[in-house]
């Protein structure tokens, strides 16, 4: 039997969605955007996230020269929450994303690309 071409990408959409954050994160970063990211903690009743408001709030906040991004990750087959979907209303297409490994390309190129916001002196 002849072994398979593979494509590149493959090995990616098998990653998880703590592996994609931890790779959008320092790709932010190398690219001098400024990265928050509330982590849960585990407590008696399960793993909470101290917030106060909403529930399904996106997973990051990227900000760089006036440019905000709000990108919720999920793995290759996750799904949002009914709570994320509505956030993802609220905050409409301009700063809201869902991205996938199957996205990484893409996510590259945005993180990337430069502002079209000067930075102020």
């Amino acid at each position: 039997m002849a072994a398979r071409p593979v494509n590149r990408l493959d090995r990616t959409y098998t990653i998880s969605e703590a592996d994609l954050q931890t790779l959008v994160i320092q790709t932010a970063q190398l690219y001098g955007w400024r990265v928050s990211h509330f982590r849960a903690a585990r407590t008696d009743k399960g793993w909470r996230t101290p917030i106060e408001g909403d529930k399904g709030f996106p997973d990051l906040i990227l900000a760089r020269d006036g440019v905000v991004l709000m990108p919720e990750l999920k793995s290759q087959r996750g799904r949002p929450t009914i709570d994320q979907e509505l956030w993802a209303e609220a905050i409409g297409p301009q700063l809201y994303r869902l991205w996938r490994p199957s996205d990484i390309p893409e996510i590259l190129e945005e993180l990337k690309r430069p502002s079209s916001h000067p930075p102020s002196e």
